[in-house]
């Protein structure tokens, strides 16, 4: 699964501690999802939807396993 966290932090002008403020966790655990080093939790992953007015599937991308 990849994302667009950064993406589309940076257009807002955010650092990465403010993101993380504004969703309650730390700034470590927005720099490893933006690495792709963390999953977000599904709650996690509506809060940052929410946050940036989208939906989880604009946030998040899930690649199908085509096995």
């Amino acid at each position: 699964m990849t994302n667009r966290i950064a993406e589309l932090r940076r257009a807002r002008g955010l650092s990465q501690a403010e993101l993380a403020d504004a969703v309650d966790v730390t700034r470590q655990t927005i720099i490893s999802l933006e690495n792709g080093r963390y999953n977000a939790s599904l709650l996690l992953a509506h809060k940052i939807a929410v946050y940036f007015g989208l939906t989880i599937e604009d946030v998040f991308l899930f690649e199908e396993d085509t096995q």
